[in-house]
């Protein structure tokens, strides 16, 4: 203990920065947590939260529900399409920046690529009914081509609504996500691509036995964080392009906690089943950390 005081006085100066940063996470992302408790109760506004104890029945009529089957099979079939998809592209974009010669190429695209981050889901759904709606500009040019006899309405039926919702994620995401693996590839050694030049190896040659390799830790460590939000499908994108009817498709558990939770006013039963997204989400954290560390020699702890 006496170590420690005498490291936190020698480092005085950055826990006095650190001080704001302290208080507002221990306000905003501690305090509140308080609130949890009302999972286990029936929580009615305006009574004492500490009231009526319900114990795990909230959590167990989660599993209960009828629709239970279908919310886990939307949330985790988005889920795993959006780490499938939306994992590796990012990766794949950073690597063929890193290989553009032309400096002001690099720029122009990393830039385009990555402003769609930067958009509202509400601009993004906006976007997407001018494109593919019945009238939009999708279903126009497959009519002049000949393609279809009549309009397809894309976002009106529920087989085309994963495709969408996913795609719209990656092309929204992809390119901000690719400058973290760009930072990661600076740091490589440039000395190792030049004796990798020197043993004969080509463009390919270099990405898959220096670059890979350099950019590993950095990926192992956004895929354990991507599988601990594995139940985290998405909220806002479903509410603004789902309709009801691909609701069949769109309802995830964050819209099914905000529907039942929210607007219904079942805050103890909506706290609960947010809860248990939280938990399962650490414990897959656990999980994954530990099989990368085992397997690959890196984790995040």
């Amino acid at each position: 203990m006496t170590g420690l005081w005498r490291r936190v006085s020698r480092e005085r100066q950055l826990w006095l920065l650190s001080v704001p940063m302290i208080i507002w996470v221990l306000t905003f992302a501690y305090y509140p947590m308080y609130g949890l408790i009302i999972a286990f109760e029936n929580y009615v506004p305006g009574q004492p939260i500490l009231g009526n104890w319900v114990g795990l029945d909230n959590f167990i009529r989660f599993f209960m529900e009828p629709d239970f089957g279908l919310i886990m099979r939307n949330t985790l079939g988005i889920s795993l399409l959006n780490l499938l998809v939306g994992f590796p592209a990012p990766i794949v974009l950073a690597l063929l920046l890193n290989e553009a010669r032309n400096r002001m190429f690099k720029k122009t695209i990393q830039s385009l690529s990555y402003i769609p981050y930067f958009i509202s889901w509400v601009v993004v759904a906006n976007i997407l009914f001018t494109l593919l709606g019945s009238d939009g500009i999708v279903n126009e040019l497959l009519l002049k081509l000949g393609l279809i006899d009549q309009p397809t309405q894309f976002l009106a039926e529920g087989k085309y609504f994963w495709t969408i919702l996913v795609s719209s994620n990656v092309w929204k995401d992809v390119g901000f996500n690719s400058i973290i693996y760009l930072s990661a590839m600076a740091g490589i050694d440039k000395e190792l691509y030049e004796a990798g030049k020197v043993d004969g190896l080509g463009r390919f040659g270099l990405i898959r036995h220096i670059t890979l390799p350099g950019i590993r830790s950095t990926a192992v460590l956004l895929f354990i964080l991507s599988i601990g939000s594995i139940l985290n499908a998405g909220f806002e994108q479903q509410l603004l392009i789902g309709s009801p009817v691909t609701r069949d498709y769109y309802e995830v558990i964050d819209t099914y906690v905000y529907r039942f939770g929210v607007q219904l006013g079942n805050y103890s039963y909506g706290a609960a089943v947010g809860l248990m997204k939280s938990l399962i989400g650490v414990c897959l954290v656990v999980i994954a950390n530990r099989l990368s560390k085992r397997y690959l020699e890196s984790s995040i702890f």
